[in-house]
């Protein structure tokens, strides 16, 4: 697995939050995995938009390619998903099915103060226990324990108007215990990391260089998760 160095620590990158053209990316799976490989990733993340009019046509398709590009280009590809816009009362049972129509990654797009998000999406996610909270916002001390105590973790974005709030995430994850990944929420080739986008972002956020490596390794317990849970099914 390649690395990259930020500060005295040489990390494995780890991205659960891209999408591709089956929502709104502008790459098919098998480029944006082959660009993210050339980028030095070790692990992606397809997470399309999906909700109750696409999670069959989406999911089984992410299911097939995600297999055939492990298998080929020597990087980790994990089939999820990102809820969007789902009505909060629905998020559960909406991840639930996904789960079972085979996503191994369930991401739920927060409350972001870019766009409209439907209220109560962030608590209705943390307490469905999803793997992770996208570009959250204006997190809330109460959305933030509940993460903590149902292990979902709390997204830092790099993406441009949804990381605007990542300090305020930041401060109130700390305060409550909640752990924190970073992704991309990539859309396109320029999207994905950079040594200078990581540090611009941990600096905006109030995070030190060395924070990153923390974020990578909670991004690793859901990869490991995956894998664990992939091979007891396998048996």
């Amino acid at each position: 697995m390649k690395k990259i160095h930020i500060g005295m620590v040489y990390l494995v990158m780890i991205d659960l939050h891209a999408h591709t053209f089956f929502s709104d990316g502008i790459l098919s799976p098998s480029e944006l995995v082959y660009r993210a490989k050339c980028k030095g990733y070790a692990v992606v993340a397809l997470t399309d938009h999906v909700d109750y009019s696409n999670m069959e046509f989406v999911i089984p398709k992410m299911v097939k390619v995600a297999k055939i590009l492990t298998e080929n280009y020597g990087i980790i590809v994990v089939p999820g998903v990102e809820l969007t816009y789902v009505p909060p009362k629905l998020i559960e049972s909406a991840a639930g099915r996904c789960r079972k129509l085979g996503s191994k990654v369930v991401v739920v797009h927060g409350e972001t103060v870019a766009e409209s998000v439907p209220p109560g999406t962030n608590m209705s996610a943390v307490e469905a226990g999803v793997d992770i909270l996208a570009h959250p916002g204006h997190l809330s001390e109460e959305e933030a324990s509940i993460a903590a105590k149902n292990d979902v973790k709390i997204e830092i974005t790099t993406r441009r108007w949804h990381r605007v709030t990542n300090k305020e995430v930041a401060q109130v994850a700390f305060k409550m215990k909640s752990k924190l990944v970073l992704n991309t929420d990539s859309h396109t080739p320029d999207d994905f990391l950079t040594i200078d986008l990581i540090a611009q972002v941990l600096i905006d956020a109030g995070l030190s260089n060395d924070y990153y490596d923390v974020m990578q390794k909670n991004s690793q317990e859901i990869v490991d998760r995956v894998q664990c849970k992939s091979t007891c099914e396998r048996g």
